[in-house]
């Protein structure tokens, strides 16, 4: 397994993720994502995994309102690079495969 971890540093739902992988002694990469964003590729390989961009938005970020205005899914795409803390985390990657939020449910299938 090649399991990254995108999460921001005050979130606890990052920290049981991190948690729950090292319990599991499962080693992971663990990046800031407000820190170093994703790049295009992650994102999209995300978005594909987990159903759509809007999957991905952090309902709570001052800024979700005017997400979803936006009219394509191109600009919701370019958005979530621009401001990678609108991201709902943690946002867990396990090659093609990922999840948002905390999934223990779906890591052990990954096992």
């Amino acid at each position: 397994m090649n399991i990254q971890i995108f999460g921001k540093n005050k979130c606890f739902d990052t920290k049981k993720a991190e948690r729950w992988f090292k319990e599991r002694r499962v080693k992971f990469q663990s990046i800031d994502l407000p820190r170093f964003g994703m790049s295009a590729g992650e994102l999209q390989s995300v978005v594909r995994a987990v159903g759509g961009v809007q999957n991905l938005l952090d309902e709570k970020h001052p800024d979700a309102a005017v997400f979803r205005y936006l009219a394509h899914d191109a600009d919701r795409l370019q958005k979530l690079l621009d401001e990678p803390a609108m991201i709902r985390t943690p946002v867990v990657r396990n090659g093609r495969q990922a999840t948002v939020g905390y999934r223990p449910d779906v890591w052990e299938t990954w096992e």
